[in-house]
């Protein structure tokens, strides 16, 4: 039985101001003193990166079509263990999930935890209709637990009366009002926000900033007392070993390099638990400053991330690529994904990459978006999700990594080389950690 107490932040769209409020609120708890669990909801790799910096624990992901809602409520009770009260960040608008369902949404999983909600709401460009949209937004799943507004973007004191006013005939507590204009901000590019690795003394400014923000103008309070009153939540906590099957300490460790650093940000944190539950000795190794893969390395993973923004420095690092080559030439386990796939390719955008692959890449203006099922060469069905605005052209001929719906095919296999554009969440398929430490050994 897990108690411990829990709040979602969501929002009723996108651009709402749901990551500056729940990280503004993770840092404000943080500085109180308490154990914040962070969590974000769905397949976001990058707000978990400032949440991190706001709690000084992992941010970790709850995605209920990449794990399956099974695993939702423990693993969120695995990540907050031993934590005061956790914070759940939302995705896109409170209902919305994968296509026109409700699959993976912040209101299913915020059903999953039975945790309450936070409706972050952009006040802008409204004042009275606040409280028709807010109504609609609490009555429309009863399920679904709408416990406070937090208003963002409020453009003066008497704007911030005429909302709360409003909110008022609903009988809806205001958590927090936001000020417009608040002087805090983090800077995004084409696929987001810019990672917190790749700007760490700001990103942690910025962190602060948000955390001040909201201890001036939310109840924090209000807020604690909102996320006590969610009732005990009948999981266990999940573990890496358990998922495995597997005793760690058992045989032999192989090492396992895990890339890292500013041009690969992207990863969950159960990946690399889960590769040392496998009974790897996990290594980190980041291809913009390490010339040298680690000691006794028997295998690489390789996630997703910004290489385009780091073309030039990854390409100066020649004997990092080499070794890579080496090690695929090898025939020793190489998982990539997405970034991977690129840093493996022989060129980004004209300029070379490790070659281990007989692919070229290119930047492009199309979004490529979406969940995806996919059926492995093995036959094994895998969820994963694509996010990316790169193309890679392939020789003639090469054995694809996933055949998705549709009959798509995916992805490269070379030996021991798996590279894809596909994200996949390891906690949903453990398999691939034990396959890849294996094949390690």
């Amino acid at each position: 039985m897990v108690t411990v107490p829990r709040v979602v932040v969501a929002a009723p769209a996108s651009g709402a101001g749901k990551t500056t409020v729940a990280t503004g609120i993770m840092a404000a708890l943080a500085a109180r003193g308490l154990r914040v669990s962070p969590h974000k909801v769905g397949p976001d790799y990058i707000d978990p990166g400032y949440h991190a910096l706001a709690t000084g624990r992992p941010g970790r992901n709850l995605d209920a079509f990449l794990t399956g809602e099974g695993l939702v409520g423990p693993l969120f009770a695995h990540g907050a263990r031993g934590a005061d009260v956790a914070v759940v960040e939302g995705v896109m608008g409170l209902f919305d999930g994968r296509g026109a369902t409700g699959e993976a949404s912040t209101a299913h999983v915020a059903r999953l935890l039975r945790a309450p909600v936070l409706l972050v709401v952009d006040a802008s460009s409204q004042s009275s209709s606040v409280a028709a949209l807010v109504h609609g937004f609490a009555t429309y799943d009863p399920s679904v637990e709408v416990a406070a507004v937090v208003l963002n973007r409020v453009g003066s004191p008497r704007h911030e009366e005429i909302l709360r006013e409003a909110l008022a005939t609903l009988g809806m507590p205001v958590a927090g009002a936001l000020p417009r204009d608040a002087g805090v901000h983090v800077p995004s590019r084409h696929l987001g926000l810019v990672p917190a690795a790749e700007r760490e003394a700001e990103a942690l400014r910025a962190v602060a900033a948000l955390g001040a923000l909201v201890e001036r103008h939310c109840d924090l309070d209000m807020i604690v007392r909102i996320a006590s009153a969610a009732p005990p939540l009948a999981v266990t906590p999940w573990s890496a070993a358990e998922a495995l099957r597997q005793d760690a300490g058992a045989g032999r460790r192989p090492v396992v390099a895990v890339a890292a650093g500013a041009a690969f940000t992207f990863s969950y944190a159960e990946t690399t638990e889960l590769l040392t539950a496998a009974g790897a000795e996990v290594a980190v190794v980041d291809p913009l400053a390490d010339e040298r893969l680690p000691e006794g390395v028997r295998g690489l993973v390789i996630g997703g991330g910004f290489p385009e923004m780091h073309t030039a420095d990854l390409s100066a690092n020649v004997p990092l690529r080499a070794e890579v080559a080496r090690l695929a030439a090898r025939g020793l386990p190489v998982w990539a994904e997405c970034a991977g796939l690129l840093y493996l390719a022989r060129s980004l955008d004209g300029t070379p990459m490790c070659g281990v692959l007989p692919i070229e890449a290119r930047m492009t203006g199309r979004l490529t978006l979406g969940y995806r099922d996919a059926v492995r060469a093995d036959g094994s069905a895998v969820r994963a999700h694509e996010f990316h605005r790169t193309v890679c052209s392939p020789a003639a001929g090469e054995p694809a990594a996933y055949t998705l719906d549709g009959g798509r095919r995916e992805g490269f296999v070379r030996g021991g080389v798996h590279a894809s554009y596909l994200h996949v969440h390891w906690a949903g398929a453990p398999r691939l950690a034990r396959d890849l430490v294996a094949a390690a050994a």
